[in-house]
């Protein structure tokens, strides 16, 4: 985040709170935070907070398009403020750790879909699943099978089709 976190919030036209510049704070200093990280890092700023308030701030600012919510198959959602420029991410079906990877090729979608059935898309999401090269390091050996709680190799590209607001 470029900004001031406060100035951000009042150039949308959104109540400056504590709880909320914590959590914005939060989501910014650790890309694909969980909730629970985010409740973590804000009571470790300003004490007390709610796992529901920090739900709340949470919908807010997705709303309002400051942070971007996740949430990879068989993981809790979590949450980046690198937003608006349609990138992706690999996942680790091991370890659940999440990266960002740029767009596949072009601009934004960077996926066309063989049938927009009237759609106007706006964004295209895609989830790539694999092994980190840490766990692949652990495993030693390449292994291209995951764990079963992992989303089967049909699942492992996720498209999101939305629409413009």
């Amino acid at each position: 985040m470029a900004t001031d976190p406060a100035d951000t919030l009042r150039q949308r036209g959104i109540q400056v709170t504590a709880q909320r510049l914590a959590v914005l704070r939060a989501v910014s200093s650790q890309p694909h935070i969980t909730a629970d990280a985010v409740a973590e890092a804000a009571r470790a700023e300003i004490g007390a907070i709610s796992l529901q308030s920090v739900y709340d701030a949470l919908g807010v600012l997705v709303a309002e398009r400051l942070i971007r919510r996740i949430q990879p198959a068989g993981s809790p959602a979590r949450f980046e403020d690198r937003v608006g420029d349609n990138h992706h991410h690999l996942i680790c079906r091991v370890c659940g750790r999440v990266v960002d990877i740029d767009c596949a090729v072009g601009s934004a979608p960077c996926l066309t879909a063989s049938d927009d059935n009237g759609y106007e898309i706006d964004e295209a999401e895609v989830a790539y699943w694999g092994r980190c090269p840490d766990c692949v390091a652990k495993s030693g050996r390449s292994q291209r099978t995951g764990p079963t709680t992992a989303p089967s190799r049909s699942r492992q590209r996720t498209h999101k089709i939305s629409r413009k607001k």
